[in-house]
């Protein structure tokens, strides 16, 4: 009983902290609904531990934390890739604000010299 209140009360805090507004969510709606459905399935599989044995027998998986295991690995393939893109996107910003900074930097290099000394 006091682990499934543990585990309850920590999937509820850890979905709040995700959804919280970043500033540059572009799909935030999303992001909140499937998060909603993660809480529902992760509270369900803490209150009704066999749902999870019944569901992975109906796809064929041997045991519920075998599927709990396929579905994880799933996310976090899932959660790589787009980090991986998000730090190419960012890697591209950087670059064209280097090079933004470099040519101000030259054509400020460029107006001092050819304004006359006092």
């Amino acid at each position: 009983m006091w682990i499934q209140i543990l585990l309850i009360t920590a999937i509820v805090v850890l979905a709040a902290f995700m959804m919280r507004r970043t500033g540059a969510d572009s799909h935030l709606a999303i992001r909140r609904l499937l998060m909603m459905l993660f809480v529902v399935v992760a509270v369900a599989s803490v209150l009704f531990p066999q749902w999870l044995s019944w569901l992975a027998n109906l796809v064929g998986v041997g045991r519920g934390t075998d599927l709990v295991l396929y579905g994880l690995i799933m996310i976090f393939l899932a959660f790589v890739y787009t980090q991986y893109r998000r730090n190419i996107a960012l890697q591209r910003q950087l670059t064209l604000l280097a090079r933004k900074i470099a040519l101000l930097e030259a054509e400020q290099l460029e107006s001092d010299r050819r304004r006359p000394h006092d």
